[in-house]
């Protein structure tokens, strides 16, 4: 089995327009891409919408994986879930991320928990995040969709309280209990977690099972492949040797150019067919 690639068009082709980026994407032969939430607004503009399904369409890719609403990222904000005053926002976000889903094909849904907020106490936050995950995980279930949930990278991300993937489990498990969704999926990003002090190679081995997507980039750096001091040749061949279906995200801030950071994955490697060599 070889694996499959997309190519985060939130962070890659940042050089265009995101519209403009699909079609970028598949023009560096990737068929598949995966998004951050696109709009600035929980309930954007319907032509925004539309606009966007259109530009993917239009460019003949397919949409593997998108985020719900995250609050405004480049202020500080990691998801909205969490944070009781935010839940309406996080509700309203849901029926849009269906519609593109039904119009994509799209069934991987990240889903940022939040960061802590004074005034709540991180109880209360937890219980609001479960009903959230709930809630999400019932309406992406009619179309064999999953929720997904990360651990983010201390220090980078505020006070973002889920940091491995046993926390990342455990509030599973509290949304299993409480609602009974088994569509709640752990997301390995390996910068994340390597970035916290977990090997990759005890995630592949013990997480696996658990895992719904994947996404990676270098550590330190955040960048391509090959710029730190992850060895990615070794965690794909471990990746393939355990049976990983999914799509590997390609979720790096280039260094240099998006087509330039693309060096390290062969052409034809890129397509869904591809075979990293």
């Amino acid at each position: 089995m070889s694996l499959r690639y997309d190519v985060n068009i939130s962070l890659l082709f940042n050089e265009l327009p995101l519209l403009q980026r699909p079609a970028a994407a598949k023009a560096q032969g990737f068929d598949v891409i995966e998004s951050w939430w696109p709009f600035a607004e929980p309930v954007p503009d319907s032509r925004e919408v539309d606009a966007f399904v259109t530009a993917i369409s239009d460019a003949g890719v397919r949409l593997e994986a998108l985020n719900f609403y995250g609050g405004d990222m480049p202020a500080g904000d990691r998801g909205v879930l969490s944070i009781p005053s935010r839940t309406s926002e996080f509700r309203d976000s849901v029926d849009i991320l269906a519609s593109i889903a039904a119009q994509t094909g799209c069934s991987l849904f990240n889903a940022l928990y939040g960061v802590r907020v004074d005034g709540v106490s991180p109880e209360r936050q937890d219980e609001v995040a479960v009903e959230n995950l709930s809630f999400a995980a019932e309406a992406v279930a009619p179309i064999g969709g999953s929720v997904l949930l990360e651990p983010l990278a201390s220090g980078e991300n505020g006070a973002y309280p889920l940091t491995g993937p046993d926390q990342i489990l455990a509030v599973i498990d509290r949304v299993r209990d409480a609602s009974g969704a088994g569509n709640v999926r752990l997301l390995a990003d390996f910068y994340h977690l390597t970035r916290n002090g977990f090997d990759w190679r005890k995630i592949v081995d013990e997480y696996l099972p658990y895992v719904g997507h994947v996404q990676i980039a270098d550590a330190p750096g955040r960048h391509q492949p090959g710029t730190g001091e992850i060895d990615y040749a070794a965690l794909f061949a471990a990746l393939e040797e355990n049976a990983y279906e999914g799509c590997v995200g390609l979720e790096y801030r280039p260094e240099g150019s998006t087509e330039e950071s693309l060096s390290w994955l062969p052409r034809e490697s890129r397509g869904e067919n591809g075979a990293f060599a």
